[in-house]
């Protein structure tokens, strides 16, 4: 297995991890008073940096990992409905969101190692 591969299933993993398993460890380990904050901060703050993170790293590869922002969101939203209720439409807007984080964040990466690349050639353009 290939470095590139490893490194794919790496992300691949941690992505199911924090955004498949995280909402059930929530759901089952934080008590019910505490369990309103603790999906804030998961939904609004966890989440959308991981998607970001996510998006940062596919951009450095884009031909080989663009479908991992794309993973993401959708290991969210079946964690999300698994945990908090199945066919749940609010949670198609969050995963909707960390998709375009991640992508964004995916080109941003790609736009700024090319650019990158072309400040050091001689006679590259930037």
């Amino acid at each position: 297995m290939g470095k590139e591969t490893k490194s794919f299933l790496v992300w691949l993993a941690a992505s199911a991890a924090i955004m498949l398993a995280l909402p059930g460890l929530i759901v089952t380990l934080v008590n019910s008073g505490s369990g309103m904050a603790v999906c804030l901060l998961l939904f609004f703050a966890i989440n959308p940096a991981y998607a970001v993170t996510v998006g940062i790293f596919s951009g450095k590869n884009v031909k080989r990992r663009w479908s991992l922002p794309v993973a993401a969101a959708v290991l969210f939203l079946l964690g999300a409905w698994l945990c908090f209720g199945w066919g749940e439409t609010a949670f198609l807007w969050y995963a909707g969101v960390y998709l375009v984080l991640g992508a964004g964040a995916m080109l941003a990466s790609c736009w700024y190692g090319y650019k990158k690349a072309n400040e050091r050639e001689p006679g590259g353009k930037g």
